[in-house]
């Protein structure tokens, strides 16, 4: 199992468009992926779970991924984050 923390930098956080480019990216992976915001995880894969985190502009999150590509998976996922989701 292995977690990184990152910051989200694009304009609308991660609601709707954003979230559902997240979690697209995150179905890609075999690994188990869940994203963490105050102590609360919810899969990564589920669009439900990440809006209900309310993530916003300039919050940390954690995401953990735990499995075969686990670090493929984590880098995906930083990556896309990472790139203001191209917005």
């Amino acid at each position: 199992m292995k977690t990184r923390e990152v910051v989200i930098t694009n304009a609308s956080g991660l609601h709707a468009r954003p979230a559902t480019f997240f979690i697209q990216k995150a179905n890609c992976y075999k690994s188990t992926i869940l994203i963490e915001k105050d102590d609360r995880k919810v899969n990564a894969k589920s669009l439900l779970g990440v809006l209900s985190l309310g993530i916003a502009k300039g919050m940390t999150v954690k995401i953990t991924a735990e499995g075969q590509d686990e670090d493929s998976a984590l880098d995906g996922l930083v990556s896309l984050v990472n790139s203001g989701f191209n917005e």
